[in-house]
């Protein structure tokens, strides 16, 4: 009903955490439950999106999953490479609530031009990939929306494969070179993505975050021109598929100068709507009618360091905002850290579903 514009008797959630801050919430409800969760949804039980009474279960292929994939490929817990041949480590950092660990990217494959030609990607059409989405689609399929995640679709894997810098300066130096490079994982989670929507998913999620605080990571004439028509091929290919298949597109920070290019292109909903760099009224105000909206609660302040009172006003006014008449899909704006008090996290909660 939310993705169709009409106001539902409540709005629906999507929550996901950090695994440090799962550990935490699990000892809360007294779960003994202690499979690995993804917050992008690789390999997860979904006890907890179940016990929460979400909306929502994520099933993920494609190069985001490396993001906590030590189990994997660690020998030492501490540093890996990943199946694309990125190099990652695990940083400890500390929070009043106690030490979580992040990856951060420390080795880069294609960090030579040559390597750029020669590079063989892994192959999105293993059938193990979709293993879990299999299961997700046959046990939930008739309570849950299933979601197909294949985001990190296009710029942040090419830049993961090749280097932060270099991939920005190729965007202004080297465009034969940059077409090559982000055809790579254009391709790896397009045929995922088609796969997914075969299989029967309600939903693709792709993206990539183009956006920092107060402005674009990128000129958008350079989107337009680098990323804009992947993405346009993107999303027709799933709704030739599928014609009622819906698209969320993820960027985090403030990306208002390519909206309406997102819209001309067929998107359905955008995500994550960061309060603290685009506001919420105006996007509703400005594009209600042909966008949806899907997050909007912020991770930058009110759910780590703000008060319950806080957390729940802004609950509250979300809803009557971003979700009057439908349009919503209420949610933090990013996995739920390890330093936010559960406190905030139950106000959240609470106020969304009504208890």
């Amino acid at each position: 009903m939310a993705l169709h514009h009409e106001e539902p008797d409540r709005c629906p959630m999507q929550i996901s955490f950090t695994p440090e801050f799962v550990t935490r919430l699990k000892d809360d409800l007294g779960l003994k439950d202690e499979d690995f969760y993804n917050p992008h949804g690789g390999g997860n039980t979904y006890v907890l999106e179940r016990i929460l009474d979400q909306d929502m279960l994520l099933t993920s292929v494609g190069w985001a999953n490396s993001y906590y994939a030590t189990e994997l490929y660690s020998e030492d817990g501490v540093s890996y490479t990943d199946e694309w041949g990125v190099g990652w480590k695990n940083i400890e950092y500390e929070t009043r609530f106690g030490k979580g660990r992040y990856t951060e990217i420390v080795g880069h494959p294609l960090a030579d031009d040559k390597a750029v030609e020669s590079y063989q990607p892994p192959d999105p059409n293993r059938p193990e990939l979709y293993v879990e989405t299999e299961r997700v689609i046959k046990e939930f399929k008739d309570e849950y929306w299933i979601v197909g995640v294949t985001v990190t679709t296009i710029f942040e894997t090419a830049w993961a494969l090749r280097g932060y810098e270099k991939t920005l300066m190729d965007l202004a130096l080297h465009p034969d070179l940059i077409e090559r490079l982000l055809d790579i994982p254009f391709n790896y989670h397009l045929t995922a993505a088609k796969k997914l929507v075969q299989m029967g998913v309600d939903m693709i999620w792709i993206g990539d975050d183009v956006g920092a605080q107060d402005r674009m990571l990128i000129s958008p004439q350079t989107w337009r021109r680098f990323l804009k028509p992947r993405l346009a091929t993107f999303i027709s290919s799933l709704k030739s598929i599928n014609p009622d298949v819906k698209v969320a597109y993820h960027s985090d920070g403030n990306i208002y100068p390519i909206i309406p290019d997102l819209i001309e292109i067929g998107l359905d909903i955008l995500n994550p709507v960061q309060p603290r760099c685009m506001d919420p009224e105006k996007l509703k105000k400005e594009y209600g009618d042909k966008l949806c909206f899907w997050g909007s609660i912020d991770e930058q302040y009110t759910l780590p360091f703000g008060t319950p009172a806080e957390v729940e006003r802004e609950a509250i006014t979300r809803l009557k905002t971003l979700g009057k008449n439908g349009g919503l899909i209420i949610g933090p704006t990013h996995h739920v850290q390890l330093d936010t008090p559960l406190e905030n996290f139950w106000a959240m909660v609470n106020t969304i579903t009504g208890v």
